[in-house]
């Protein structure tokens, strides 16, 4: 039985991979990448597949030569999603885990939040928001698809004293932005925008 689309195309997972180094930060192990004498600190979350997919740690190096101090956590601590083993389905899985990005949204200790295609969102959390968020989806999503985007869009449009972007990118799938095949030229291409939007959502809104 195949997987829900969020599992489609899982990285090759190495540890080796990227500019930056691994160590223990607040209790977890965690990739580091830029200078620590940065004065602004992006937190990278990880999507099911966990911190050590290469292509998430080269974004994370791309935001760090934009200037920032980019950590990338272990939140899974040690237990990404593995789609073969069948005794702990996606459903399972996520109940031991959930979402990181959209909850730390909703404290004002954050300056700002980008969504890469959003996953176990809910229109309830959006709501719940206090600083300024962009998200970035995909127009082939089932995790997230446009309509519930558009609704999110709309959440926020309704509160004027939040910040809100939201980018429906056309003809790429859930995933695209941290799982794009490097032979996929469009793909690419996309990706590279969408981590362009979320590097001016940085610049704009971290002081």
């Amino acid at each position: 039985m195949s997987g829900p689309q969020c599992c489609e195309n899982p990285p090759i997972l190495s540890s080796s991979s990227g500019a930056g180094h691994e160590e223990e930060l607040g209790g977890l192990q965690s990739y580091i990448s830029g200078s620590p004498d940065s004065s602004l600190a992006v937190l990278l979350v990880s999507d099911i597949y966990g911190y050590e997919a290469p292509t998430l740690r080269k974004l994370a190096d791309k935001v760090a030569a934009a200037g920032f101090y980019v950590v990338v956590p272990d939140f899974l601590r040690g237990d990404p999603y593995v789609p073969e083993n069948a005794e702990r389905p996606l459903p399972v899985w996520i109940k031991e885990h959930g979402t990181v990005v959209v909850e730390l949204a909703k404290y004002a200790s954050v300056q700002a939040a980008v969504l890469l295609h959003p996953s176990f969102v809910t229109l309830d959390d959006i709501h719940g928001v206090k600083v300024p968020i962009s998200i970035l989806g995909a127009q082939n999503d089932k995790m997230s698809p446009p309509e519930l985007l558009k609704q999110f869009e709309a959440t926020l449009n309704a509160k004027p004293e939040i910040e809100g972007f939201v980018k429906i990118f056309p003809g790429v799938s859930h995933g695209w932005t941290v799982r794009y095949k490097v032979e996929d030229k469009a793909a690419v291409k996309s990706a590279e925008e969408a981590h362009k939007d979320m590097l001016n959502w940085f610049v704009n809104y971290l002081k």
